[in-house]
């Protein structure tokens, strides 16, 4: 305490207010000039140690109440501000300190208020999805941050962007027939472009898997990166290279309303062109039908990972040459769904994905193995379901493993075409029924519901109790 300033000034207005004390008496009381005590209470003078005593003895202030910031408070001053509806409208943290420190309990109204914009916010999402499955349109609009954009407009397509196939295809007979698609490319990086690729340390690129350096022309990726992610690395700087143009036009078709929406989905595309590169489509599409749209089997054979082979998977929707029309969704072990995307478009009314009983969530007490099931939504509509975990860029011995889990879905009809359809129960038995959204669900007994149905009251009974904490009417 005697080593740092402890500025405390809206505190101890506070405490002097509260005893309904003048400036003048609680001066008097700790045996100094009103004046000092002025200073004090505006945060131009600190605290002393004695006077912390003195305030302890005086007015059986607890000292540790002088110290700090209101974590809590500021914590959550932060989460209202950091919303895009508000992003912008504070020039630093101080202010939000300011506030904290001298109207704590405005503070905390303001989040209250915050948090209830926000689940209303998530109830009107809830009602318009519900709506929509009615086939009624709704426009509500909210502020969205650009990537939440983004994410929307690529899971509201078809996740098939043909003038990149073009390109990848036109791009992959410069680079010529062989096995070794990364040689290829780094080949073609120095001697048409003077671009050397190096594969650096963990301790030389703590913070990045891929870096271009302009001044030395020398493409860096990071050694905590699988072969198939570096491939898939040089195949985007490669992309963002020699399709430039052609991925130009299709962000301009997705009209985003910002430039770093765009910045984003010019991201998104060029990871689309670079399986494009690495999985042509006609040599894939038939591989997959041959294979029975076994995944590990793709892999193997293009030399690409799980998550590429899966993500390719929801693409081949080519005009008179397509296939299964799979959807692929990407959660992390908190639930949060980091990635969704589908061969015609994603499909949000009919299947949602939120429900805690798919077995993408299952996944990962079982890593690296693949979970196959059959699921059945309230509509009736069916699923067959495959639910793997991912492993993220390596980490060092002392560090954490990054791990999702991938669900890859497609129409239950479709089970006789697919390897995984033989892992099923006979047609019609061991479904799993499901939801969209435990807001959007209303089946009952439930034993992992985790919200209420917006559409029903709570039906709480004190003489009843259901499976589910939330039992509904």
């Amino acid at each position: 305490m005697a080593n740092q300033k402890i500025f405390a000034g809206p505190r101890i207005r506070r405490i002097r207010t509260a005893k309904g004390l003048t400036q003048t008496a609680m001066a008097e009381g700790l045996g100094i000039s009103p004046s000092y005590l002025n200073l004090i209470e505006r945060n131009q003078r600190p605290l002393t140690v004695p006077l912390i005593l003195k305030l302890a003895s005086a007015y059986r202030v607890d000292p540790d109440e002088l110290q700090g910031e209101a974590g809590l408070s500021l914590a959550a001053l932060r989460e209202v501000f950091s919303d895009p509806l508000l992003a912008g409208e504070l020039p630093g943290e101080q202010e939000l300190i300011d506030v904290a420190e001298a109207a704590p309990n405005a503070a905390s109204a303001l989040v209250k208020l915050y948090r209830a914009y926000r689940e209303q916010a998530g109830r009107l999402t809830d009602l318009s999805e519900m709506l929509a499955r009615e086939g009624r349109a709704t426009a509500i609009s909210a502020a969205r941050l650009p990537i939440d954009e983004v994410r929307e407009v690529l899971e509201r397509r078809p996740h098939h962007f043909e003038g990149l196939e073009e390109e990848a295809e036109a791009f992959r007979r410069v680079l010529g027939d062989g096995e070794d698609l990364s040689g290829a490319l780094r080949s073609w990086l120095r001697s048409e472009h003077g671009i050397a690729v190096r594969v650096l340390p963990v301790a030389t690129m703590p913070n990045w898997r891929r870096r271009y350096d302009r001044h030395s022309h020398r493409l860096f990726l990071s050694e905590r990166l699988s072969p198939p992610d570096q491939l898939r690395e040089i195949a985007i700087e490669a992309s963002l290279i020699r399709m430039r143009a052609a991925i130009a036009i299709e962000v301009d078709a997705l009209k985003l309303s910002s430039d770093e929406a765009r910045r984003l989905a010019r991201f998104e595309l060029a990871r689309y062109a670079a399986h494009a590169l690495m999985m042509p489509y006609q040599p894939f599409l038939a591989a997959a039908e041959r294979a029975r749209y076994d995944v590990d089997v793709l892999r193997s054979r293009f030399a690409v990972s799980f998550e590429q082979a899966a993500s390719r998977m929801t693409t081949l929707s080519r005009p008179a040459m397509s296939g299964i029309s799979f959807f692929l969704m990407e959660v992390d072990g908190a639930g949060n769904r980091l990635r969704r995307c589908g061969a015609e478009g994603y499909p949000h009314s009919r299947f949602g994905g939120g429900c805690p009983k798919l077995a993408v969530h299952a996944a990962f007490a079982q890593p690296g193995r693949i979970l196959v099931e059959a699921v059945e939504m309230p509509d009736g509509g069916r699923f067959l379901t495959l639910a793997r975990t991912l492993e993220g860029p390596q980490g060092a011995f002392d560090e954490r493993p990054r791990r999702t889990a991938l669900l890859l879905a497609c129409d239950l009809a479709q089970r006789e075409k697919l390897i995984y359809g033989g892992a099923l129960p006979a047609a019609g038995d061991g479904v799993m029924p499901v939801g969209p959204a435990c807001r959007l669900c209303e089946r009952t007994g439930c034993l992992s519901r985790a919200e209420p149905p917006v559409t029903r009251p709570l039906g709480l009974d004190e003489m009843v109790t259901g499976l589910s904490a939330f039992d509904f009417q």
